[in-house]
């Protein structure tokens, strides 16, 4: 089985905190009119297209792990290349659940991945580091290969970033 590419809208995709100035070269505005978004003004984002064929070509199985759920297939999917994906879903969003720990995105993407080799491009490692660490720490002692890919929210996902995971899926073979 091939290992699993979970892939982030905000931050990895859509550098959301990059300047009109300091942006890389290739990333393409785009202007996105969504339910429950202001109906005066659409969402701007900048996606790189080029990013859809970057990511396929590392010959993993991809899968959005995004509080965009499934909108993504339908707005940044095809806005970079990419093909209907694999949803990992939420549930209430990204809060925590009665009587159970606060976990952000790890318990879904625990459960989705079950016990496949993953490789994680999210902007959002550093929050919840407790619950970080607890979901390496059961990767970890299954055996499972694991690669968390913090990404900076003002460059997004880079070339190199890509090449690297590309590396580390090469080594597990």
């Amino acid at each position: 089985m091939r290992p699993l590419l979970l892939l982030d809208v905000d931050g990895p995709l859509s550098p959301w905190a990059a300047r009109d100035e300091t942006r890389r070269p290739g990333f393409v505005e785009h202007r996105f009119r969504l339910p429950g978004w202001s109906r005066r003004r659409p969402l701007r984002m900048w996606l790189d297209p080029s990013m859809g064929p970057a990511l396929l070509g590392l010959g993993l199985d991809l899968a959005w792990a995004t509080s965009w759920e499934h909108q993504a297939n339908t707005i940044m999917g095809p806005a970079i290349g990419l093909p209907r994906l694999p949803v990992i879903e939420f549930p209430a969003g990204l809060e925590p659940l009665p009587g159970r720990p606060f976990t952000w995105k790890y318990g879904p993407v625990a459960r989705y991945a079950a016990g496949r080799a993953l490789a994680w491009f999210d902007d959002d490692f550093g929050i919840h580091p407790a619950a970080r660490e607890a979901f390496l720490a059961r990767r970890r002692a299954a055996g499972v290969a694991t690669e968390l890919v913090a990404v900076d929210p003002a460059v997004g996902i880079t070339g190199e970033q890509v090449a690297a995971v590309g590396r580390w899926a090469r080594s597990l073979r």
